[in-house]
């Protein structure tokens, strides 16, 4: 069940040619399996979903932690009041929209709904 609020995803980089053998290594190590969205994405289900971005312009530079929401603009809204720094304002993308934040320390984490 999804929490608002809570951890739901994780997207982690795979550029410079790496996606297939971050597929490989951790379907070897690990066991785990993937789902392919085209070229450049690949998800898996692990425990914490996530996925492996390899669209260089898309990609986050390093791990990005992703939380799920109920209402979007709400959750914007309480970031913005928080103090945190809208780093990409809320865009759509196969499955739902999200937007992407810096907290007080310049962490990047996403928001997303379906």
């Amino acid at each position: 069940m999804k929490l608002p609020g809570k951890l739901d995803y994780l997207e982690m980089p795979a550029t410079g040619g790496t996606l297939d053998r971050l597929k490989a290594f951790y379907s070897a190590a690990f066991a785990w399996s993937f789902t392919d969205y085209g070229p450049t994405y690949s998800a898996f289900a692990e425990g914490l979903d996530g996925g492996f971005q390899a669209d260089a312009e898309e990609a986050p530079a390093k791990p990005l932690p992703v939380l799920y929401s109920r209402d979007l603009e709400a959750t914007l809204d309480a970031v913005e009041n928080a103090g945190g720094t809208i780093v990409k304002p809320i865009f759509s993308f196969p499955g739902g929209r999200r937007f992407h934040f810096a907290d007080p320390a310049g962490n990047e984490m996403a928001v997303w709904a379906e």
